[in-house]
């Protein structure tokens, strides 16, 4: 690989290692400054990509007025503040008004917003939020838990510990038997179909 072929982030890595007491030409460390920049790339491709885009095909018109429920996303993303990763399972509900989007669309939404550096707080509005623009829904509602691993490595170092958050938007806000029945939806967990 000639140093024209070098990603940025490489000698960053190098650096890194060097500072933390460490030798980067040893045999275990050669590739790692390639490999973690791969990583990376991979890990924030969220920015490279743009959620109208994305949804742009997948729109329908339909007559459809009860709620359309996606649960149990996995996600995996970088904390912003330590860099370390958080991780869980997104749900998405939300009540169409003349609109749906294409399933697969929402896991793929969470996949999007997730492969950036995020606060899990952050992740739930936006996912609300894009949803309430592209398809002005009767509501929608957002919930996510998750795993922090700078909960659990570091600091406070709890294992068991993992975060909820919501956003409830339109008849998910305002309408206690919609949030309701949203919430308990999450709560059933799947039979087998085999």
């Amino acid at each position: 690989m000639s140093s024209d072929d070098l990603d940025p982030i490489e000698p960053l890595i190098r650096a890194q290692l060097k500072e933390l007491g460490e030798d980067p030409g040893r045999d275990g460390l050669v590739r790692t400054p390639d490999r973690v920049a791969k990583a990376l790339r991979f890990l924030t491709s969220g920015y490279g990509q743009d959620p109208m885009t994305l949804l742009n095909g997948a729109l329908f018109d339909v007559d459809y007025d009860e709620m359309v429920l996606v649960k149990d996303i996995d996600f995996y993303s970088l904390c912003e503040h330590h860099l370390l990763p958080f991780f869980g399972r997104v749900h998405v509900g939300y009540i169409p008004n003349g609109k749906i989007v294409g399933l697969s669309k929402i896991p793929r939404l969470v996949e999007m917003y997730s492969r950036r550096l995020q606060v899990q707080e952050r992740l739930t509005t936006e996912l609300a939020g894009i949803l309430e623009c592209v398809l002005v829904p009767r509501g929608v509602g957002v919930v996510i838990e998750g795993t922090h691993l700078c909960m659990k490595m570091r600091g406070v170092e709890q294992q068991n510990a993992f975060a909820v958050t919501s956003s409830m938007r339109g008849a998910f806000n305002s309408d206690v038997k919609t949030r309701t029945e949203f919430m308990e939806l999450i709560r059933h967990r799947k039979e087998s179909f085999a």
